[in-house]
């Protein structure tokens, strides 16, 4: 069901970013993205074609990598686009692995030099790094193969951005780069009912267009809807497992008090005060 006040659709949702982002119809929305991401005159894109989203390992039993977005530039510049829900334990293993796919797709049979093209993955984040890893005002991370004693790059044809969508808190008033008005647009594009005056760049009347939930046809409104369902299912399983995962913290922390007044000789009905814990749950420490 369609939210009432909701007038353009959720970009990260699945089928929110493919819509935008993932079509042949839209792509000079991904290539003014990406552009303005590099904000490099040298690395400007002036066409992508999309390609397969699924990739196979090379031999029987391997895993298989299912891209968000697969691009290529004519020159043979391969870009993965992914939209990251949530934090997963081991994302940035799975990033480099699914990076592994458009290298060793470049291979040829037979002789081969091993010369490659540019591979970018590109992280749109709905979350931040955990641990402090980034300062709160570092948001776009640039990652590439460095040589750690003189911080040279050592690769420069394997680059990996990450975006903390979270850590982007600037207002329309603050917006000034191309790169800032995309970041505020994908960052807020559900909340909003009308088009803001800061992004009036003729990109954004296409995205504004293609987001607008009242242009889509009944099957569109179906999959969104659907997809819509998919986003708030997977957060809600996520925040239960939270939920759990906090709660089980705190009881093996209650465990581990009881355990340590019990050595004390610590009186069992103090013990059961202070941590909650039955007097059977005590005595059986």
């Amino acid at each position: 069901m369609i939210e009432e006040g909701e007038r353009y659709i959720n970009p990260y949702t699945d089928f929110g970013f493919k819509k935008l982002f993932g079509s042949e119809l839209n792509k000079e929305l991904l290539i003014s993205f990406l552009n303005a991401l590099f904000n490099d005159s040298k690395r400007e894109i002036t066409d992508i074609s999309y390609l397969n989203t699924e990739r196979l390992g090379e031999g029987y039993g391997d895993r298989r990598a299912v891209f968000d977005v697969y691009c290529m530039t004519k020159s043979g510049k391969r870009f993965i686009v992914e939209m990251q829900k949530a934090e997963q334990e081991y994302f940035k293993d799975r990033s480099v692995y699914y990076a592994t796919m458009p290298i060793r797709e470049q291979a040829p049979k037979g002789k081969w030099n091993y010369r490659l093209e540019d591979v970018y993955t590109i992280g749109i984040l709905n979350f931040v790094f955990p641990d402090g890893e980034y300062p709160d005002n570092s948001y776009v991370h640039e990652v590439k193969l460095k040589d750690i004693e003189d911080n040279h790059v050592f690769y420069d044809k394997l680059t990996f951005f990450y975006l903390e969508m979270p850590k982007f808190n600037k207002t329309e008033d603050e917006l000034v780069t191309m790169f800032d008005k995309w970041m505020f647009a994908l960052r807020n594009l559900s909340r909003l009912l009308e088009r803001p005056q800061a992004l009036q760049d003729r990109v954004f009347s296409r995205l504004f267009e293609q987001a607008e939930i009242a242009r889509f046809t009944p099957k569109e409104r179906q999959e969104y809807e659907d997809s819509k369902k998919e986003y708030w299912d997977y957060y809600s399983t996520m925040e239960t497992a939270h939920k759990k995962g906090r709660a089980e913290g705190r009881a093996e922390g209650h465990l581990e008090d009881a355990k340590r007044m019990k050595a004390d000789n610590m009186p069992v009905e103090l013990i059961s005060k202070y941590t909650g814990l039955s007097v059977e749950e005590i005595m059986i420490l």
